[in-house]
């Protein structure tokens, strides 16, 4: 076990389980919450990272995170406009802002297909420089942890307040919530704008740990958010707000996890989309199955109770 989990491997899984965390938390908002299929993550998330990219190229580091959140608050709203306003069903409006997105990215690089951050600074190499002597080399996990855990703060405190609680309500029922004179295109609006921030951010992070930016970065994306979010409801359940986003978090890690475990057994690179297919379908199918598992037990021991009365 130690030599199939090398400290390397663990340390890979954990730095980027957490960096993609922040998608899942993103499809919590839109999808758990709000009930709404956005299936604009995945060139969300490269814009965030092109938009990161090129102002950290720029020597802003930092000020690139802000920038891709802004740009992700820009897709949300567009997505939500689209939805709210012209009447464009969820998915559809997804799908076009998706396509779209895909030419704003190319714009946001140069109208290059990748971008090279090896000689630039990022949050990483500022963190290293500070932690690298204290944590060694655990240092680019201390920065991922750091942004995700905030990440979830400020949006575990957002969803407490009263607009936080309005687009909760509007993910159940938006009848009833327009009923209580609030405008449901307005909590739409504001709860994808907050998705499409998370997004674009985990892009931008990403682009700085990797040092580099492809335009056909986050294909997929929005598969693994999915499988992320429903692995950790499954294992944490879906009580509270906290145990959700920590859910939300664990997920994230165990699917980098199970990805390590698949290229340890040496699967093909090129397999890896078929392997997070696999592995969404099984999270997905788990709560069904857990059904019909207790459903054949009980009638089973239905049978068996008959029998003996006979």
């Amino acid at each position: 076990m130690t030599s199939f989990f090398t400290l390397a491997i663990v340390q890979s899984a954990l730095e980027v389980g957490f960096i993609y965390a922040l998608v899942a938390m993103a499809l919590f908002l839109s999808y758990s919450v709000l009930n709404i299929a956005d299936l604009s993550t995945d060139n969300c998330f490269i814009l965030g990272c092109a938009v990161g990219s090129t102002v950290a190229l720029a020597g802003h580091p930092f000020l690139g995170l802000f920038a891709a959140m802004a740009a992700g608050v820009c897709s949300g709203f567009v997505t939500a406009f689209l939805q709210t306003r012209l009447g464009v069903e969820s998915i559809l409006a997804g799908i076009i802002v998706n396509t779209g997105l895909y030419t704003i990215n190319l714009m946001a690089m140069g109208f290059t297909s990748n971008l090279n951050l090896f000689k630039c600074t990022t949050i990483f190499t500022l963190a290293r420089d500070v932690l690298e002597p204290v944590i060694g080399s655990w240092y680019k996990l201390a920065v991922a942890v750091f942004i995700t855990l905030i990440a979830a703060l400020a949006l575990r405190l957002f969803l407490t307040t009263r607009l936080g609680l309005s687009i909760r309500a509007t993910g159940d029922n938006a009848d009833m919530v327009r009923a209580s004179s609030i405008n449901p295109a307005f909590t739409i609006t504001v709860g994808l704008c907050v998705s499409g921030s998370l997004t674009a951010l985990s892009g931008a992070v990403l682009g700085q740990y990797q040092k580099s930016c492809d335009i056909n970065l986050g294909q997929g994306m929005v598969t693994i958010a999915l499988a992320s979010l429903i692995i950790g409801e499954t294992l944490v359940g879906r009580q509270k707000i906290s145990h959700r986003l920590f859910a939300s978090i664990l997920g994230s890690v165990i699917y980098r996890f199970v990805v390590a475990i698949a290229l340890r057994m040496n699967v093909p690179a090129e397999c890896l989309k078929l392997v997070s297919a696999i592995i969404v379908a099984v999270a997905i199918s788990s709560p069904q199955v857990k059904v019909l598992i207790g459903r054949s037990r009980r009638k089973a021991a239905a049978r068996a109770a008959k029998k003996e009365g006979v």
